[in-house]
């Protein structure tokens, strides 16, 4: 029959004074009204100041962006517009294929670190070239240069689209000039530039991929042509591909606008993987030569970009509490007597806290606060009660699960006679080594666990192998080498295991490297998976097998060290050593393995009490 335990019944409510009353009449009168009035405005205010200040940052950092892309153009329009009127005015047509003028393209090319290469295309003459091999082909220098020539316009200097070059795939540009004897042409100069200085100086960020960049909020700096292609990005692979960002509203409007509005700040909606965003930024109109302009592009999700105003708002919230303190400070006079049976209550409640459930408070006062100590007693009771039944189950759980572990050891080392117990054996001798090594109750419970757990694997082994009578082929070894791996994806599908898996997956690594299933070395080993190791192989050497005979306990543990630094850590060996010396290991494991062979032979085992390696 079931027996009913009478739950504590809740205390019968008496009509209090309501404290509310005061203390809401105090606070509005001395503190609340002025400190809501002057954080309100303050806020405000700043709100304000904060949000100007960001709009004319985004308009300097753009405007500075593109002054300097401007210097970048300048630069290698120099480059080849003064190298074009210096043959211009030697009026000489063999000038131009003359050792003289190679020398000089080579010595341009020195004094220039982002020029990649120079190239003068004479009209009937082979071209002159000089690159950096490192950094680009000849190929890919005859290939822009032939671009380049088609592309050429009656303009003085030729700016053209970027290109990708090199197996890093560096950005280059190239800027062409002709040059014209007695009205005739009669070369063309190419110089290919290196758009990898200028590119790390706009974007102004390390490399990112453009996801990560929507998602931290983060400012984002881009450059695109006039054709609203991205030509510097910080997702390389949108500078790459050469992505059309036309469909952002922000760069429509640095389209439509061209050079008639130098720089201008636009907020604007944007939608990114599904979602919206609210965004601000800006864009400048960076001039490289009179027909070929780029925009270089600002924008950032306004509610990163305008963080600080919640966080200036705080402030002034501050500050202003600041100046109330005096006016609240009379209403906590005021209220000091009325409050006084509360901070009893949080005393009280600090030791519940701290786990002493038996502490109550009186419940003698008149308002509300009588009531609350009251149903505080009440809620204290039942917490007491239900603590109490939380620790029996956690308990019962924990034996449960305990008892599963074990029972699906003994499970898998069933199903050889040869090896029955062995789990059980390895968890015993990998908590006497993680004693001797440091470990506190929670890491050796962890060890324990994971050693009864570390065959599990060998539930998805073919019995023929698992129980064959002799030696492994190749093949049968290969196959119960993969005991770790399906081990692991069976117990990793359960959270609770999480901390066991190191022991289970990688008690075969050996410190040299040349373990499975993941080779592992050194440090690269859990200390878990080290001693299970250990004592894995301890087990397997003192046990008889249908084609070996177990080994005596001090003739293995010499084997053991003969392995230390090739296949297991020094500590960790003399930490089974130290546990066999103690008698920890030696008297239970021999007193198993003497009890298999004696039943094996018919007689009485005869076990030593202690053995010292």
């Amino acid at each position: 029959m079931a027996i009913l335990r009478a739950s504590p019944q809740m205390p019968s409510k008496s009509r209090k004074v309501s404290l509310i009353y005061f203390v809401i009449v105090t606070l509005l009168l001395v503190g609340l009204v002025p400190l809501v009035l002057t954080g309100w405005l303050l806020s405000e205010k700043s709100g304000r100041e904060l949000r100007s200040a960001e709009n004319r940052y985004q308009i300097q950092l753009v405007q500075e962006k593109a002054r300097q892309i401007e210097m970048f153009g300048h630069r290698f329009t120099s480059v080849v517009s003064s190298l074009s009127t210096a043959l211009e005015l030697s009026r000489d047509p063999a000038m131009i294929s003359s050792p003289r003028t190679e020398a000089k393209l080579s010595s341009i090319l020195r004094e220039n670190p982002d020029l990649v290469a120079l190239n003068v295309i004479p009209a009937n003459a082979e071209p002159l070239s000089a690159f950096r091999a490192e950094s680009i082909s000849g190929q890919d220098v005859a290939a822009i240069s032939t671009e380049a020539l088609e592309s050429m316009s009656k303009a003085k200097v030729v700016v053209g689209e970027p290109h990708q070059v090199g197996a890093a795939g560096q950005s280059v540009m190239p800027f062409s000039s002709v040059v014209n004897i007695d009205g005739v042409r009669v070369a063309t100069i190419v110089a290919i530039a290196s758009l990898q200085p200028v590119s790390q100086g706009v974007v102004g960020v390390p490399t990112a991929r453009e996801e990560d960049l929507w998602n931290a909020g983060l400012p984002i700096v881009f450059v695109v042509n006039q054709k609203g292609d991205v030509i510097f990005h910080p997702d390389p692979a949108l500078a790459a591909a050469k992505r059309s960002m036309g469909d952002l509203k922000i760069v429509q409007e640095w389209l439509e606008s061209g050079v008639q509005v130098q720089s201008a700040l636009v907020p604007f909606s944007a939608s990114f993987n599904g979602g919206s965003h609210d965004m601000i930024g800006a864009y400048s109109t960076a001039r490289l030569t009179d027909e070929y302009n780029v925009g270089v592009i600002t924008m950032q999700d306004e509610k990163h970009a305008l963080a600080s105003v919640g966080e200036m708002r705080s402030q002034a919230w501050l500050i202003s509490m600041a100046f109330a303190v005096f006016a609240l400070l009379i209403g906590v006079i005021g209220a000091r007597l009325m409050t006084s049976p509360l901070l009893r209550l949080v005393n009280a409640a600090k030791q519940i806290a701290a786990g002493n459930f038996g502490s109550r408070v009186e419940t003698k006062n008149i308002t509300e606060i009588g009531t609350l100590g009251e149903t505080f007693n009440f809620m204290t009771d039942k917490i007491e009660d239900q603590i109490a039944n939380l620790a029996k189950a956690a308990e019962e759980n924990r034996e449960l699960f305990v008892g599963t572990v074990k029972a699906l050891a003994a499970a898998i080392d069933g199903k050889d006679k040869y090896t029955r117990g062995h789990s059980e054996r390895v968890a015993r001798i990998s908590v006497a080594m993680g004693k001797r090594l440091g470990m506190d109750e929670a890491e050796l419970d962890t060890l324990r666990m994971s050693a009864l757990l570390h065959d599990v694997g060998k539930i998805a082994i073919d019995d023929a192998i698992l129980k064959k009578p002799a030696a492994l082929t190749d093949a049968e070894y290969e196959i119960m080498k993969t005991h770790p791996q399906r081990g692991y994806k069976i117990m990793s599908q359960i959270p609770a295991m999480k901390d066991f898996l190191p022991g289970m997956y990688m008690h075969h690594e050996m410190v040299n490297g040349k373990g499975y299933p993941q080779g592992l070395t050194g440090d690269q080993i859990p200390l878990q998976a080290k001693i299970i190791s250990v004592a894995d192989t301890f087990d397997a050497m003192t046990i008889d097998r249908p084609y070996s005979k177990g080994m005596d306990l001090p003739a293995a543990l010499a084997r053991l060290r003969d392995f230390v630094g090739t296949r297991y850590q020094s500590d960790v060996v003399e930490a089974l050593v130290d546990a066999c010396s103690d008698g920890e290991v030696a008297n239970g494991i021999v007193r198993q393995l003497a009890e298999i062979r004696a039943a094996a032979n018919g007689e009485e085992p005869k076990v030593p009490t202690k053995l010292v390696a």
